[in-house]
């Protein structure tokens, strides 16, 4: 069976950790989680071309004090960048964790997470914003960790990106 690592990357507080417990457990809890360095969770993905078990790395938030290591990039073959619609400023952070991470390990399959859909009328990410990445090839998913709107979308659809389909 095919075994890929993911890494889901994003400010702090922005659902990364809500993201994978609701992928893997079908879990969601109001609590905040600070993710201290890298969090491994593993689920298995079914596709038409067969399982593939995804190793989800939850690196912790990058912020302006705590800054990710490259390290934890080795052997990756997918990124989730997450960005809290609530929080603008996370989606230019995320771009520019994207810029970064292909500097570091080269291009690979990307997916703009768009979390908190659940509270889309208070969004300070806008239509336009969203708008821009897709015109810039960006895939680009919104989703709800608790209610887990899009959630299982999200993790088969960079399966597919990852085994080479669309």
């Amino acid at each position: 069976m095919l075994q890929k690592k993911v890494c889901m990357i994003g400010s702090f507080a922005v659902g990364k950790t809500s993201l994978v417990r609701r992928f893997v457990h079908s879990m969601f809890s109001q609590q905040y989680l600070t993710t201290v360095g890298v969090k491994i969770d593993k689920k298995t993905v079914s596709t038409p071309k067969g399982d593939v078990n995804i190793l989800l790395w939850d690196l912790h938030g990058d912020d302006e004090f705590q800054r990710l290591q490259a390290t934890y990039l080795r052997g990756t073959s997918a990124c989730l960048l997450v960005v809290d619609g609530l929080r603008a400023v996370t989606l230019q952070r995320a771009e520019d964790l994207n810029t970064w991470v292909q500097s570091v390990i080269g291009t690979v399959p990307t997916i703009f997470v768009l979390n908190k859909a659940d509270m889309r009328a208070r969004w300070e990410v806008d239509d336009a914003q969203i708008a821009r990445l897709r015109q810039n090839g960006r895939i680009v998913i919104e989703t709800s960790a608790k209610s887990g709107e899009g959630v299982e979308e999200v993790f088969l659809r960079l399966t597919n990106a990852m085994l080479g389909e669309k």
